[in-house]
């Protein structure tokens, strides 16, 4: 009996390797973890051969199971977790549109009261030097009002962008006080239709110092404004000159201000 078992024990460990072998090969496994699995265990069984005792090969292949459970173990372990998203709900492209259009509307409804009743104060008080110094410092106490209690954050200027800045805001001081002289000495339509040719100064300080060429579409679309501006000035009762020059003046001083504002928007500070 022992010699009939001690000559079975070979044949059988053939079969029980093979299966170790299916086992590891037909479980879960990543690419990587099969790969591992497949060569450790078939090759360390394949090392020891049939002459290996039994116990041996059971215990190579643990170690290999071992080793397959600490490889998932750390690679979950490392594994990549997304932070945390903010679960705020965002407004929507239609809200976000009607609001823009609500504070464009704005602009334009305060923008026309603004020049009605800074003309009725002109006529009264015809000193456009002092307007635009009360309008700028009312600004400038709003503005002071805001940063003091926190409404809007107060921005940290560099000594290189305060120098970027203060042309530029020289630039509109001189064009909001041209304004207020051309509303002393002309209506306030007419005033504003000369403004309406901003469009075309900005077209053409955009080609002189951005090198943005215009479009055939884009300077055609030019001519009727400055032909309907001549066709007002020639037919205006309170045309005269100082009115008319310093609302074009106007006109040169804000939009060279917006082309520099561009220009000097690309630097990375």
């Amino acid at each position: 009996m022992q010699g009939s078992s001690v000559a079975l024990a070979p044949a059988s460990t053939p079969i029980l390797k093979r299966r170790f072998c299916l086992i590891l090969s037909s479980s879960s496994l990543e690419p990587a973890d099969l790969a591992f699995s497949r060569g450790v265990s078939c090759l360390q069984t394949s090392r020891f051969g049939s002459f290996t005792p039994l116990s041996a090969r059971i215990s190579s292949s643990l170690k290999c199971l071992n080793q397959r459970y600490h490889n998932l173990k750390a690679r979950a372990g490392t594994a990549s977790v997304p932070d945390s998203v903010d679960e705020t709900p965002e407004p929507s492209a239609a809200i976000q549109t009607l609001q823009l259009g609500g504070m464009f509307g704005l602009w334009y409804l305060l923008n026309i009261y603004f020049n009605i009743f800074n003309k009725q104060v002109l006529k009264v008080f015809p000193y456009p030097t002092t307007v635009t110094a009360f309008q700028f410092g009312c600004g400038t106490v709003m503005i002071i009002l805001m940063w003091t209690l926190n409404l809007y954050a107060r921005p940290k200027l560099t000594r290189s962008q305060f120098a970027v800045i203060l042309p530029l805001a020289v630039a509109h001081t001189l064009g909001n006080l041209l304004t207020n002289i051309s509303l002393v000495t002309v209506n306030v339509s007419f005033t504003h239709t000369i403004k309406a040719m901003e469009p075309f100064f900005t077209v053409l300080f955009a080609a002189l110092f951005l090198g943005e060429k215009p479009t055939i579409w884009l300077a055609s679309s030019l001519v009727p404004i400055v032909g309907g501006v001549a066709l007002a000035s020639l037919t205006e009762a309170t045309f005269n000159w100082t009115g008319f020059c310093s609302a074009m003046a106007s006109n040169v001083t804000n939009q060279s201000r917006n082309v520099f504002s561009k220009k000097f928007m690309v630097r990375k500070e």
